[in-house]
């Protein structure tokens, strides 16, 4: 039977505890929920019970943020690759992989651009 963990469970097994008091972060968890979809906890009498998929997940993005300084932004194009396990954490292979996303969404931004600035120059084509 899998181990669900409690979200102070969770915060003490992820080293997100206060050091002067020794409480737990769940503060922190709470707001990680709010900005990643993939963290989605069972809630059971509004207690948070997090699977270990879950935990495995949000240790990655502990890594990311914490470890690696990435942005927010920056580990949701890395969790938009599929990769669940901080085991599976390849640094080149992610490194091509981010970058391969990040230039298909700068393209789309790009072609954005061009279409508004067609449209735009079809407008003031049409007013000469």
């Amino acid at each position: 039977m899998k181990k669900f963990l409690t979200i102070s469970e969770l915060s003490k097994a992820l080293n997100l505890v206060d050091p002067l008091n020794n409480k737990p972060l769940n503060h922190v968890l709470r707001y990680w929920e709010k900005e990643f979809s993939q963290i989605r906890p069972k809630k059971i009498h509004k207690r948070r019970y997090y699977s270990p998929e879950q935990l495995e997940t949000i240790k990655m993005i502990k890594y990311l943020l914490k470890n690696k300084g990435m942005t927010i932004t920056g580990v949701k194009k890395i969790l938009k690759l599929k990769i669940n396990k901080l085991d599976d954490y390849n640094s080149d292979s992610l490194k091509a992989n981010y970058h391969k996303v990040s230039l298909k969404e700068k393209s789309k931004k790009l072609l954005k651009k061009i279409n508004e600035l067609k449209k735009y120059g079809k407008k003031n084509s049409l007013k000469s």
